[in-house]
């Protein structure tokens, strides 16, 4: 009994500890503060107060300085220029802004640059990434590190007890320009990264298969970084490399962070902006989680069509499946987040550069609010006149004191969401909401794996999580993303989804047994349960692992070209694919929910469910084309276990947050909103039209 209260009472110091150690974010007192970058770098030092004047009177509450300021804070090594950054952190302090410092290391000075190329990274043709653009450095480098620190030093005994200074952002969207590093140091670093893994050049050797294709090594030193686009090369490698270069980056930012953690003033948080997990697979938040009181994100909507509602207003809307994956993945990481970077307009840099629709800004930050995101905080408060990005709108326009468009749709937006009368007491969770709230089970090294390994031409990773996602928020389902060593927590999430989970262990399978066990749903997908964790099939039948948990046999996979179009039958309704297809052979008590309509299997299952103990587990061995057989199966497990789910076209969202519904129209047609009669509409109509917003009670 003794050692029992011990242990309870160890418990509650440790949790009260880690509540005193986690800030408040303090960056102003509205319901949600709205923010904006500054560069007084950028500027004539006449206009700094009137900028800061302005961006307060517009209803922002806090600013953003310095990330890619190293050359003006120390312009030669050693010589340090701080009074023109004091000078803006004391007009900060004036209007009543608080501020975001940040570390400079996006973007080593030409003075550290020149008297050390060997802290720059290297392609894989060896091509050096020289002085004159960002994110040219390895955060990683030990050389590179020293110089951080002595620039961060300084910048902490200056703003590390600043009132003003509500906490720290490291580096800015951190990545390695071009996605990875060759440089000697980077080679050297993964050899070690590859010791400390494996130990032995034996052990390397079996876990990489190096006896295919006479790829055996004799020492580490022989091994060199991979080109990861060499996908006829060794995957096994390819795969260590793009695990080595996350562990590298989440070691650059732990590095920097252990600097701040030793010395600022307890009020203030450290965190950094994550940006583009689709575009960056060195990214990894789960890596960084630790060492970050919270992980904010940017985004920029327009940027690409790869994600873009279909319609006519697409292009023009952004894609709010992005804002909501990379929301709710950041907010995972330690309950809440913030955007640190939002597009105010029209931007330079993406693929097509066209005008948001007007009212579209206004409505990403009332999805950002419906999200549960902390704070917003946009790129940037005037429209720069020169630099790389210098068609990149801004709040306000190249005169610096007219108001942009999209500087109207925020302070709009401002407005509005201080207007919300909300109060604690009545914002506890719907039963409703907590009732379809599902976990998304991630790992990192499953897309690095299947990105390498394809299998086929038609496979993109991403295509199928986001199958999954997007239909989980069409049916307006709260989703959270957890590790495998996190708690399954079947009370906390009625629901888990894990597409595609390529590599599993024993662990991770009883896992599942035991979630399922004990009354949760879990929904997995095609390649789940295939490969070991070093990538390498098993050695028993395909997928063996996960057929007593499924309560099916998979007997094969099938894979058809562009061309050909199978058919399945489904609740009597068909559907159809064409990229990937597993053939089922389903136990006595296994349920088949689907099967192949057509090929030389037809009639062959591909959808089922098994009851276990007081839950089920759905297995979906087929990719669907426009993910319509996935939504299908969602809803009728959803519908069967007892969820009380929306029924949303695509790309509209409706969350739920603080006591209010909001509702979101990224789509090219009018949505009438399921509103029962007695609510109270606070912002909106019953029927969103495209870039619209409704808000109600």
């Amino acid at each position: 009994m003794r050692k029992t209260l011990l242990c309870v009472l160890f418990t509650l110091v440790v949790l009260a500890a880690q509540n005193q150690n986690s800030p408040k974010l303090n960056l102003g007192t509205s319901n949600m503060p709205i923010g904006a970058y500054y560069y007084p770098e950028h500027w004539d030092e006449s206009q700094w107060e009137r900028d800061l004047k302005r961006m307060a009177e517009l209803g922002f509450e806090f600013t953003h300085f310095a990330e890619f300021a190293w050359a003006r804070i120390e312009p030669e090594e050693g010589k340090f220029d701080f009074a023109w950054l004091d000078k803006n952190v004391e007009l900060a302090a004036k209007y009543g802004l608080k501020v975001v410092m940040c570390t400079p290391s996006p973007c080593p000075p030409a003075w550290l640059s020149e008297k050390h190329p060997e802290i720059l990274i290297k392609d894989a043709a060896g091509y050096t990434v020289k002085h004159g653009t960002r994110l040219n450095a390895n955060i990683a480098n030990p050389v590179y590190q020293a110089y951080i620190k002595k620039v961060v030093d300084e910048m902490i005994r200056r703003y590390g007890n600043n009132p003003t200074v509500c906490g720290w952002q490291i580096d800015n969207e951190p990545h390695f320009e071009g996605l990875y590093d060759y440089s000697d140091f980077a080679q050297v670093d993964f050899r070690a990264w590859l010791k400390r893994k494996y130990g032995t050049i034996d052990k390397l050797n079996v876990a990489w298969g190096a006896s295919f294709w006479s790829l055996t090594y004799n020492n580490f030193d022989q091994i060199v970084c991979p080109s990861v686009k060499d996908y006829a090369g060794n995957p096994h490698i390819n795969l260590d490399f793009k695990r080595y270069t996350a562990d590298a980056l989440a070691a650059g930012l732990r590095y920097q962070s252990s600097l701040l953690r030793a010395s600022i003033s307890p009020k203030q948080w450290i965190t950094t902006n994550f940006a583009y997990y689709r575009f960056l697979p060195s990214v990894d938040l789960f890596r960084s989680r630790a060492d970050l009181d919270f992980t904010s994100h940017t985004m920029y909507l327009l940027s690409t069509y790869l994600d873009a509602p279909k319609g006519d207003l697409g292009f023009r809307l952004g894609s709010g499946m992005e804002l909501s994956f990379s929301g709710e993945m950041a907010r995972s990481m330690r309950g809440f987040t913030g955007i640190m970077e939002l597009q105010p307009g029209q931007i330079n840099w993406g693929q097509w550069n066209a005008q948001p629709l007007p009212g579209a800004v206004r409505m990403w930050i009332w999805h950002a609010f419906g999200l549960g995101e902390k704070f917003v905080c946009t790129y940037r408060f005037r429209q720069p006149l020169y630099g790389s990005e210098q068609f990149h709108k801004g709040i306000m326009e190249t005169d610096g004191v007219t108001v942009s468009l999209g500087g109207e749709e925020y302070v709009q937006a401002i407005k509005e969401i201080n207007a919300l009368r909300i109060k604690t007491k009545l914002s506890e969770t719907p039963a409703e909401v907590a009732g379809r709230s599902t976990a998304f089970l991630w790992k990192q090294d499953n897309l690095m794996s299947m990105e390498t390994t394809k299998v086929t031409n038609s496979w993109d990773t991403w295509r199928h999580y986001y199958s999954y996602y997007q239909s989980l928020k069409s049916m307006a389902c709260p989703v959270t993303f957890i590790a495998e060593t996190d708690s399954f927590d079947v009370k906390k999430f009625p629901f888990m989804v894990a597409p595609a989970y390529e590599m599993v262990d024993e662990t991770v399978i009883r896992k599942w047994t035991k979630y399922v066990s004990d009354g949760g749903h879990l929904v997995l997908s095609v390649r789940t349960g295939m490969k070991d964790n070093n990538s390498h099939l098993w050695e028993k039948l395909l997928q063996q692992p996960i057929w007593d948990l499924i309560g099916a046999k998979i007997d094969g996979f099938d894979q058809l070209p562009p061309s050909v179009i199978g058919n399945i039958n489904f609740g009597g309704t068909k559907f159809q694919w064409n990229v990937w297809g597993d053939m089922l052979t389903p136990d006595k008590n296994t349920e088949t929910w689907a099967a192949y309509a057509d090929q030389y299997y037809a009639g062959k299952s591909c959808v089922i469910k098994r009851n276990l103990g007081k839950g089920s587990v759905v297995y979906v061995g087929v990719e669907s084309k426009d993910k319509e057989l996935e939504e299908a199966m969602l809803r009728k497990l959803y519908n069967e276990s007892g969820a009380k789910i929306l029924d949303l076209p695509d790309y509209v969202f409706v969350e739920w947050r603080d006591g209010y519904w909001v509702a979101v129209n990224y789509s090219s047609e009018n949505y009438e909103l399921p509103i029962p009669s007695n609510s109270i509409i606070s912002v909106g109509e019953k029927i969103v039209v495209p870039g619209g917003v409704t808000v109600w009670k």
